[in-house]
């Protein structure tokens, strides 16, 4: 792999890692399958663009994202709880609806920033490229967001949220509000999936209405990834894993995509990803059964003739 790939797997990696961070918060902390992620990217990516090119200061335009990618997910919470719509047929109507919207507010399918100023620009006035500098961006907002997930998720709200999706019933028994605590778990999941989508719009300078198609199954492989090397009940550990298995998981894709060997080219992008996802569950499923294997006890010693008496 030449040093460009490699440089650019590294950065898609921290990019999509907190993709895989939303997707934690929704399918493992809040037990919610939530497709609203395919939607809440382009949505994060579609406001930040179209704010920058009404000339808005580029690090308002990514809190511009992350809360739009907040409100989509209250939308769905909303539909789930208030409206009582299967968890899953819930995250398909937002996502089917966001993608209207997003064309809405671009005003047209695709958006480029070309000649605009975008937070890249921060960074190469300290002296950086602009590789570098792209690079500094998303492990920076990345790991900072990241930091801040695991201290929340380990707080005492975090704990009310998590025992919300390993136990609800029981949550619920003692006092915790389950409806209140899917609304926020879902706010923060979609607002994480629309600043990773300001971010791409920003460092690739472009938004386009189809760029969240296959998001949800980049941030499942991420975590899935993530469980097969990382094996702790820590909040911390838990998303540093998820990191950790997206950039894994973009380094896997580069090394496919460049290898002549196999004959794959980038139209085969969705074929790797499927097969990249699939053997890093069957590895998690056996290693997981594996770890949980009773171990055999130790066979008893025979038991020592009594001493004769003297």
């Amino acid at each position: 792999m030449s040093s460009f790939a490699a440089l650019g797997a590294l950065q898609l990696g921290f990019l999509y890692g907190l993709v895989a961070i939303a997707v934690l918060l929704s399918f493992r902390m809040l037990n919610f399958p939530d497709l609203t992620v395919d939607g809440s990217f382009p949505l994060g990516a579609a406001c930040c663009a179209a704010l920058v090119v009404a000339g808005a200061n580029p690090w308002l335009a990514l809190l511009a994202g992350a809360l739009a990618g907040a409100l989509a997910g209250l939308l769905t919470a909303f539909l789930s709880e208030r409206l009582k719509i299967l968890n899953l047929l819930a995250g398909i109507l937002s996502m089917t609806a966001l993608y209207s919207i997003n064309i809405r507010v671009m005003g047209r399918p695709n958006l480029p920033l070309l000649g605009h100023d975008t937070v890249v620009g921060s960074f190469t006035a300290l002296g950086l490229g602009t590789p570098a500098a792209k690079l500094a961006v998303a492990a920076l907002l990345c790991l900072a967001t990241g930091v801040l997930v695991g201290l929340f998720l380990a707080s005492r709200y975090g704990l009310s949220l998590r025992a919300i999706g390993a136990n609800p019933r029981m949550a619920s028994a003692v006092g915790v509000p389950a409806a209140q605590r899917i609304y926020v778990g879902l706010a923060l999941s979609n607002a994480l999936a629309g600043l990773s989508g300001a971010l791409f719009a920003q460092l690739y300078g472009f938004a386009d209405v189809s760029m969240g198609v296959g998001t949800i199954v980049i941030g499942l492989a991420a975590v899935i990834l993530g469980e097969a090397f990382v094996r702790s009940w820590s909040p911390l550990a838990a998303v540093a894993a998820c990191v950790a298995g997206a950039i894994v998981y973009r380094f896997t894709i580069s090394l496919a995509l460049e290898s002549e060997a196999i004959g794959l080219t980038t139209s085969d992008l969705n074929l790797i990803s499927a097969v990249v996802v699939t053997a890093a569950f069957l590895f998690t499923k056996h290693s997981r059964r594996r770890h949980l294997k009773p171990k055999p006890e130790p066979k008893p010693e025979p038991a020592r003739p009594p001493r004769e008496a003297r």
